[in-house]
């Protein structure tokens, strides 16, 4: 049986990389590639085995990001958020019989899932909710104003956050999936972005109907705390790596191509890819070792509580704003090493693409919100926090 990382760089190679300029020059959903996992039955990567999927651990889940990361950013990203919300049902769909039937069709079909937390009003902030359900004993029905959807138009269901019901606070969330038959989507905004822009995000009123049998019976605050946040954080750091392996790779390409010319000498660019380098490879132990701190601790009944704790916490959201900075940091270098060569457009040695993706990075859950949560922690938490670091 072929490893699924190797199943991805197959697809990563042959498939992401020749349409990553048009995905991105034309905002288009990277269609091909997609189809391309879900041929390699990779879409049900997160699924447990026993459920039909690959049960890969979150330090799978990684590695292939950050394969299908260097090829095309947009396809990485894709593939990451849809593994987010298959883990989220995977992880937390306690005594249903609905879900794991579910799992076992999506698993099948390799359905494409993607992510309704987003919501005009709240700020960015994932744990608060506007829209709420109104439920009956068997159904529930929901509008939402979504800021973004990425790849709603394409997904096969929504996995979406909203109030328990009409009367509920703010942060008494649940989690609902929504089939492409429960709901229906309008438009209501553009996606012309700076980069990422195969993730086809526009801003989208959702309008669902479904049975109550798919809401997670987990409060979304658990949910959130044990699996989507560690889960978003890893995989989308995972991605950025990737990126950033790209940019190394063009700039060493073009490193070496100038010293072919002038072979007794050093190129002037040299320290700059050694810098580069040296970044990258810091890049890369951090997100490696929280992916298998992760699967560690999740792994053991008795270590699983930690990954509630303040400290943990801090770690993982720290582990974001340093790969999201650190990642169009890591751009930035290789593009002075390749100079005019890597602001050229129409080069072989072009970064534009990987920089714009890279800039994504702080604004995927805002940097600042996330610095203003870590502060908020130390305040409440203190030495304790420090001390369990």
């Amino acid at each position: 049986m072929i490893n699924p990382v190797e199943k991805a760089r197959r697809v990563a190679v042959e498939v992401a990389r020749p349409a990553a300029a048009a995905v991105d020059r034309d905002a288009r959903f990277p269609m091909e590639a997609v189809s391309a996992l879900r041929e390699e039955k990779l879409l049900a990567a997160a699924i447990p085995v026993e459920l039909g999927g690959l049960g890969c651990s979150l330090s799978g889940l990684s590695e292939i990001c950050t394969v299908l990361g260097k090829s095309c950013a947009t396809t990485g990203m894709v593939f990451a958020m849809h593994q987010m919300q298959v883990a989220c049902i995977a992880r937390h769909f306690g005594a249903s019989t609905f879900f794991p039937d579910y799992l076992r069709e999506a698993a099948r079909h390799q359905w494409l899932l993607a992510s309704g937390t987003s919501e005009v009003g709240v700020g960015g902030d994932l744990r608060t909710s506007i829209a709420a359900l109104e439920s009956s004993e068997t159904d529930f029905k929901l509008h939402k104003s979504c800021t973004t959807l990425s790849y709603g138009k394409h997904a096969d269901g929504i996995l979406i956050t909203a109030r328990r019901g009409p009367t509920s606070a703010s942060g008494d969330q649940v989690l609902a999936l929504i089939r492409e038959e429960d709901y229906t989507l309008k438009q209501v905004g553009e996606w012309d972005v700076l980069g990422m822009r195969g993730t086809c995000s526009p801003p989208f009123e959702v309008t669902a109907a479904a049975s109550v049998r798919q809401i997670l019976p987990e409060p979304f605050r658990d949910i959130a705390i044990q699996t989507m946040i560690p889960f978003s954080h890893i995989l989308w750091s995972a991605v950025w790596l990737g990126i950033a392996a790209d940019a190394v790779t063009t700039a060493q390409s073009h490193l070496k191509q100038t010293a072919r010319k002038t072979p007794k000498v050093m190129p002037l660019a040299a320290p700059g890819l050694a810098g580069a380098l040296n970044h990258f490879q810091q890049l890369s132990v951090n997100v490696r070792a929280a992916a298998e701190e992760y699967d560690r601790l999740s792994a053991d009944p008795a270590t699983a509580s930690t990954l509630g704790t303040s400290a943990y916490a801090l770690r993982i959201n720290n582990l974001k704003l340093a790969a999201s900075r650190m990642a169009g940091q890591i751009c930035l270098e290789c593009l002075q090493v390749c100079g005019l060569a890597g602001y050229a457009n129409n080069s072989r040695f072009s970064l534009g693409r990987q920089l714009r993706d890279a800039l994504s990075a702080p604004l995927m859950i805002s940097n600042n919100r996330i610095s203003q949560t870590n502060a908020g922690l130390l305040l409440i938490a203190g030495d304790e926090v420090l001390d369990n670091f």
